[in-house]
């Protein structure tokens, strides 16, 4: 399992996984994503943006549509997309990032801290409205400095094993009915009699 930059053939996967995990996809550029994919299958698992804002002098960075499919859950993908974004954050001169989320747990756990709806620069202020009438009042503003994130080791190691949760042999078996065939009342246009 490795996290990389989202090219342009993952732009479709991107718009799928977004709508089916329910995320916003609010000035959407497949540039901006980084995705966690399974060196093993090729699979992409998880996937994470940064977004820039402009206000005043100063220009902020914010972690946003981070998901993980359903399958992948439980293994370290998350976590290990929100380290790349703020690896990349802090490779672009930023030296802190902010979240916008109604899942602040998940993201306290690596070193982010509750920001006062008051104390967040303009733009982001402006964002979390919109965020709010999107998701519901308990979207809250996290902030982190990047030299502070912690990854708990639990997730370094889950990342090493991970395997989406149906990972089992697929069923190979084809059945007529899998073809909508009923094989009871089919008749076949070359039929031998047999």
């Amino acid at each position: 399992m490795y996290v990389r930059d989202a090219k342009n053939r993952d732009e479709a996967w991107l718009l799928d996984a977004i709508e089916q995990l329910g995320l916003d996809d609010v000035a959407f550029r497949s540039r901006d994503y980084v995705i966690a994919v399974d060196q093993e299958s090729g699979d992409r698992a998880g996937f994470g943006r940064l977004r820039l804002h402009r206000g005043d002098d100063t220009e902020r960075i914010e972690l946003t549509g981070i998901g993980v499919l359903p399958e992948w859950r439980g293994w370290g993908v998350g976590a290990h997309v929100v380290e790349r974004l703020v690896d990349t954050a802090a490779a672009d001169g930023f030296e802190t990032v902010y979240v916008l989320t109604d899942q602040p747990e998940y993201l306290r756990q690596f070193g982010f801290v509750e920001v006062d709806t008051d104390d967040l620069p303009g733009a982001l202020s402006d964002r979390l409205a919109e965020k709010r009438e999107f998701l519901g009042s308990g979207v809250v503003g996290l902030e982190l400095a990047v030299d502070d994130f912690e990854m708990p080791e639990r997730f370094r190691e889950a990342f090493k094993k991970a395997e989406p949760a149906d990972a089992g042999e697929p069923d190979a078996t084809e059945s007529p009915e899998d073809f909508g065939i009923d094989p009871e009342s089919a008749t076949y246009k070359y039929d031998t009699g047999r």
